[in-house]
């Protein structure tokens, strides 16, 4: 025995299935852990002023 045609757009139910349908969350890729790469730059914004400071205080 066939199963009958659905419509266009419509999809058969899946054979088995008991979950539920769910949205993907959007990978955020290098925008994912934004205070990461905040850190990385405060982070080097600090050594190359840390380094002018020491050039300046040896002088």
């Amino acid at each position: 025995m066939t199963e009958p045609l659905r419509r266009p757009g419509e999809t058969p139910p899946g054979e088995g299935c008991t979950a539920e349908a769910h949205q993907e969350r959007p990978d955020g890729g290098v925008w994912e852990h934004p205070y990461f790469w905040l850190g990385l730059i405060v982070l080097g914004s600090v050594v190359i002023a840390a380094f002018f400071v020491a050039r300046i205080v040896g002088l």
